[in-house]
């Protein structure tokens, strides 16, 4: 309390006779009447325009704090409700955002992303591959030769696995190479995948995905203005755009997905993950609808 006092004494000898603004209605918390009353207006704004003087300091050492601004300590995974610039590919400011919590900021778990990364190349196999058993491969069935006399060994059918040309034994046949796997794992696998990028700072929220022309140049020399960026993936709201699908359609390092179709694993292909505002709203809406059992 000794502290707080002087640092009012020191605002107020540093006031001097600057005009009070404003009139203070609600003191912070642990300001007691007669100290707000003494207190300047603009002090409770949270921003000042005083300068120390020259012999003075304007805030006591002990009440300031020695941690960077820009590097708050916070912990990944809690939930919390985020605040994204908003952009585009020219790089102008078109606001901000506000990330949901309970889809980009929860705990990271390897053990969770394997299992959707395992069940959707697995649900992704064709499953088409095909031998032929002894009754479907193409010949006779007619003995060869006698049972005995030959000195040979016996056999009953030239279209035996040991003979070339003949039919393979215990070999693969069509069939689907899906796994189960509960829709809240698979729900709780995108989450994480875009938490991960979130937190790795490579989400980019753009306002559209709209180019001027077709032109792949044009791609080019926005990705090549990203820091450090390799791989891009863009995800728009809607319809992909035909001109940006023109554009994009011959880099092998960008790919466009509408909303519907992100999933865990083309996150984990691409180092840096582009947004459209319609596509986050939509990506919150899927993952907040109820679950049909």
């Amino acid at each position: 309390m000794r502290a707080l006092a002087r640092a009012v004494s020191l605002l107020r000898r540093a006031a001097g006779s600057a005009p009070t603004t404003g009139v203070l209605h609600h003191p912070p918390p642990g300001v007691g009447p007669c100290l707000a009353k003494n207190l300047p207006g603009f002090f409770f704004n949270g921003y000042s325009t005083l300068l120390a003087p020259p012999s003075e300091v304007l805030i006591p050492p002990e009440l300031l704090s020695s941690r960077t601004v820009w590097t708050p300590d916070r912990e990944l995974g809690q939930y919390e409700d985020l605040v994204a610039r908003v952009t585009n590919f020219h790089n102008e400011d078109k606001g901000f955002m506000v990330l949901d919590g309970d889809v980009f900021d929860v705990p990271i778990r390897k053990d969770i992303v394997h299992r959707v990364v395992r069940w959707q190349l697995a649900k992704r196999q064709q499953g088409t591959h095909s031998t032929k058993t002894i009754s479907e491969v193409s010949g006779t069935g007619r003995k060869p030769y006698k049972q005995k006399g030959t000195g040979r060994a016996r056999h009953g059918t030239l279209r035996g696995p040991q003979f070339r040309g003949g039919a393979t034994m215990h070999g693969p046949k069509p069939r689907s190479h899906a796994i189960k796997l509960q829709k809240k794992v698979r729900r709780l696998g995108l989450k994480i995948a875009l938490s991960a990028r979130t937190a790795e700072g490579k989400l980019l929220v753009f306002e559209d995905l709209e180019v001027p022309s077709h032109k792949t140049k044009n791609i080019v020399q926005y990705i090549s203005q990203m820091d450090d960026t390799k791989k891009v993936l863009l995800v728009d709201g809607g319809d992909i755009d035909k001109k940006l699908k023109l554009a994009t359609q011959n880099l092998h390092y960008v790919n466009v997905l509408p909303f519907i179709g992100l999933n865990v694993y083309s996150i984990l292909q691409h180092d840096t993950l582009v947004m459209t505002r319609a596509a986050i709203n939509r990506i919150v809406e899927r993952m907040h609808t109820p679950i049909n059992r």
